[in-house]
C-alpha cells in the first residue's frame, strides 16, 4: 500500500510538473524558463568564442575575441564587474543575457583604456565617442531575454565582423531583435555611438531611467524601435543626440506581431538633432510609420523639431496620444519648429493646449496643420524649466551642437520650476514586460506628476 501510494504521489507530481509547463508554454511566460544554472566565469586569461554562466561580482574581464553565448546557454553577470573589450569585437547574444548592475555597484562594458574627450565644442571626427571602438551587444532573432539593469556601456558600434556579424552587419552598442522576446533596460548609461546607441526590432521593452549621451556620429536616435515594438520609455535624460530622442516606426513587423505601440513619457530631452544635416530630420520624439503611443510629460530643451508625427509614411494617428510637454528654444530658429512644419519636416503634429507655451499664443492667425511660422521674439528664452544647473539658456559662446555631455551639470528641477506638479498622470505604463528584480522590469514606474525625468518625489531618473 505504502508503495502504490509513493507511485500515485510520484505520478502525480509529474503530472502537475507537465501540466505547469504546459501552461507556461501556453501564456509564453517563457521568460520564468530560458534562464539556465550558470557556473562560475575565470576572470583570468582572455575571453573569446563561446561563453556561459556567471561573471562574478566584482571582478574584471577582458574580452580579446567575439564571444557568444549560444542559444539556451545564458550569460549573467553580477554587480560591480567590468568588461573590457581590447579590439573592435563583440558580444553576441543567441541565448540570454541577464546583466545586473546595482546603484552602488554599477557594472562597466567599455573599450580599455580609452579617454573620454567631453569639452565643449571638441570636433566630432577625432572624438573616440562616435568611432565605435568594440562592436556592440548583439542580440540574434533566437535571444528571448536581455536584461540590463545599472551598467555603463561606452564607445561601442563598430563594424561587426566574425561571428557576430552573422547576427547584424549594423553596428549598434545595443541590438534586440526577437519580435516575441523582452529587452530591459534600467537606470543604465549609454555613452557614444556611431549611430543608434540601441536598436530594437520588434519586441516587448521596458527602458527606465537610462542616460544616454553623445549618441550617432552624423544620425542616429536615443531609441529607433521598429517592427512590432512595444512597452514603455521613461525618466530618460538624452543629451546631444545626432538625430531624435526616442523614434518609434512599424516598418518591417512579421505577420501576426502587434504594431508599433511605445508610451513615452517623463523624458528631459536636451539639445539634440544638430549632427544630422538632412532636411527636416532630428529633433526630439517622432511617431513614423504605422506606428502610435504616447509622449506625455517630457521637457524638450533647445532641440532642432518638437514632436515629428510623420506624414509619410503616415504614424499610426489613431492609436497615438500628446500633450502636456513643455518645449523651450534659445532663439526665434528653434522656437518656429516647436511644432514642426509640413513643408520643412513632413509633419503633421496637431498643437496640444496642454503644451508650454500654449500655441495658441504664439501660433499666427489663420494657420493651419502643417503651415511653417515665425515665432514671435518674444518666446525666445521664455519658460525656462528651471533645471538646478544646466546650459538653460545657451551660454555665451557655445553652440547648440556643443552640448552633448552630462558632465556637471544636474537635470533635476528647482523648487520654483514650472514643470512641477502639471504632469498628466491619468493613464498607466503598458504592462507587456513582467516585473521581476532579475528576469523583467524592477518595476514600471507610473507617469510622474513633475514634467520631465527627475520628480521631486525621488521616483523619476536616479543619475
Amino acid at each position: 500500500m505504502k508503495k502504490a501510494l509513493i507511485l500515485f504521489t510520484n505520478i502525480s507530481v509529474i503530472f502537475l510538473l507537465f501540466s505547469s509547463c504546459s501552461k507556461l508554454a501556453d501564456n509564453k511566460d517563457l521568460y520564468q524558463a530560458v534562464v539556465q544554472v550558470a557556473a562560475p566565469i575565470s576572470d583570468t586569461g582572455c575571453l573569446s568564442g563561446a561563453v556561459k554562466g556567471t561573471m562574478l561580482a566584482g571582478k574584471t574581464y577582458n574580452v580579446c575575441g567575439n564571444i557568444i553565448v549560444n542559444r539556451g546557454d545564458t550569460l549573467t553577470i553580477q554587480e560591480g564587474v567590468t568588461v573590457n573589450f581590447t579590439g573592435n569585437y563583440g558580444l553576441g547574444v543567441k541565448g540570454s543575457l541577464i546583466c545586473l548592475g546595482t546603484k552602488e555597484k554599477p557594472n562597466w562594458i567599455t573599450m580599455k583604456s580609452v579617454v573620454k574627450t567631453d569639452q565643449v565644442g571638441a570636433d566630432p571626427a577625432v572624438d573616440p565617442a562616435y568611432a565605435g571602438k568594440w562592436t556592440g551587444i548583439m542580440g540574434d532573432t533566437s535571444c528571448y531575454l536581455m536584461i540590463i539593469k545599472w551598467t555603463h556601456i561606452e564607445f561601442g558600434g563598430g563594424t561587426p565582423t566574425g561571428t557576430v556579424a552573422t547576427i547584424s552587419k549594423s553596428p549598434y552598442p545595443l541590438f534586440f531583435q526577437n519580435p516575441y522576446g523582452i529587452f530591459v533596460l534600467e537606470d543604465s548609461w549609454v555613452y557614444g555611438s556611431v549611430d543608434d546607441p540601441f536598436r530594437i526590432l520588434g519586441g516587448k521593452i521596458a527602458v527606465f531611467r537610462n542616460t544616454f549621451e553623445k549618441s550617432g556620429y552624423t544620425g542616429g536616435e536615443a531609441m529607433n524601435a521598429k517592427a512590432g515594438t512595444i512597452g514603455n520609455y521613461a525618466y530618460n535624460l538624452c543629451i546631444g543626440m545626432a538625430t531624435n530622442g526616442p523614434k518609434l516606426s512599424n516598418s518591417g513587423a512579421i505577420t501576426g506581431v502587434p504594431g508599433s505601440n511605445v508610451r513615452m513619457y517623463n523624458n528631459t530631452i536636451v539639445n539634440c538633432g544638430y549632427r544630422r544635416a538632412a532636411a527636416g530630420r532630428g529633433g526630439s520624439i517622432n511617431f513614423e510609420q504605422d506606428a502610435g503611443g504616447m509622449a506625455f510629460n517630457n521637457i524638450i530643451v533647445n532641440c532642432k523639431f518638437g514632436l515629428r508625427v510623420v506624414q509619410n509614411p503616415i504614424a499610426d494617428t489613431a492609436n497615438t496620444r500628446y500633450g502636456y510637454n513643455l518645449y523651450y528654444g534659445d532663439s526665434t530658429s528653434v522656437c518656429s519648429q516647436f511644432i514642426p512644419s509640413l513643408s520643412i519636416s513632413t509633419a503633421i503634429s496637431q498643437p496640444q493646449e496642454t503644451d508650454i507655451p500654449k500655441p495658441s499664443t504664439y501660433l499666427p492667425t489663420g494657420w493651419k496643420l502643417g503651415d511653417a511660422y515665425t515665432a514671435p521674439a518674444s518666446l525666445n528664452a521664455a519658460n525656462n524649466p528651471q533645471f538646478i544647473n544646466a546650459p538653460v539658456p545657451l551660454p555665451a559662446g557655445y553652440n547648440l551642437r556643443d552640448i552633448v555631455v552630462v558632465g556637471n551639470y544636474n537635470f533635476g528641477l528647482k523648487p520654483n520650476s514650472p514643470c512641477l506638479g502639471i504632469g498628466y498622470t491619468d493613464f498607466t505604463p503598458r504592462t507587456d514586460v513582467p516585473v521581476s528584480a532579475k528576469y523583467g522590469a524592477t518595476e514600471l514606474t507610473p507617469p510622474g506628476k513633475d514634467l520631465g525625468a527627475y520628480q521631486s518625489n525621488g521616483k523619476g531618473n536616479q543619475h
